[in-house]
């Protein structure tokens, strides 16, 4: 007996607007707290409808990705703080500490960079071209560049084409970011661990582009490592 067959249904117009915002949001094309297009702005670069727009926009707000402020607009939500998230209270209430975080980082984003480097597409190798020349204009500069760092990672969990390791990412690094910050800035602060970092970032891309899974996987590890060690553990030789 044959396996019975659905008939295809197309994509809604609104859940097409809301796949951009999304991805604009989740690569750090937005940034956290800005204030995005207006309704007919967004209608009017789209080529849709507001209505299209509006249903788009309410999706994110649900999900907490963006914030309606009367009389003001629609802005990026800023990243909850230690206090609001949920990550962070789970972690608090298990007595979590950061190397544990770094060993969760591990599993998920040695996978991430072996997936990507058999599913990345041209659009995925420039987001992370684009990430590694941020960090490093960040870098001279005289700043931590920890956000371009952060859309480095985005981009490789955006090219396993898989969107709950896009959504279990980006819940993951706004916590790393922003609830534990100053753990954090010890590690860029240090002389020598942006260079490190930034060439790690490079091997990483590298062995993505050339879609070596192993090599991804390898390179990956050995730099959760590197920030690993920095907070006085080692994962796995």
């Amino acid at each position: 007996m044959p396996h019975e067959l659905k008939p295809i249904k197309p994509k809604r117009i609104s859940d097409q607007v809301f796949d951009q915002l999304r991805e604009l949001i989740f690569r750090g094309e937005f940034k956290a707290g800005e204030k995005i297009l207006t309704e007919r702005e967004l209608a009017e670069a789209f080529g849709v409808s507001r209505t299209s727009v509006r249903d788009a926009i309410n999706k994110l707000v649900v999900m907490g990705l963006l914030d309606q402020k009367q009389g003001q607009g629609t802005f990026v939500r800023l990243p909850e703080s230690s206090e609001k998230s949920v990550l962070a209270t789970m972690v608090e209430s298990q007595d979590a500490s950061i190397t544990d975080l770094l060993e969760v980082r591990m599993g998920l984003e040695c996978n991430a960079a072996a997936l990507a480097a058999s599913r990345a597409v041209e659009k995925d190798f420039q987001f992370m071209e684009k990430s590694i020349e941020e960090m490093q204009k960040e870098v001279k500069s005289g700043r931590l560049g920890n956000e371009a760092d952060a859309s480095f990672h985005m981009a490789i969990a955006y090219a396993t084409n898989n969107p709950l390791q896009v959504f279990i990412m980006k819940n993951f690094y706004d916590f790393l970011f922003t609830g534990i910050k100053v753990n954090l800035e010890g590690l860029y602060k240090v002389p020598g661990n942006i260079v490190t970092i930034l060439n790690q970032h490079q091997a990483i891309y590298q062995a993505i582009r050339e879609h070596n899974p192993e090599a991804a996987h390898g390179a990956m590890k050995l730099h959760i490592n590197f920030v690993y060690h920095f907070f006085g553990g080692r994962v796995g030789d």
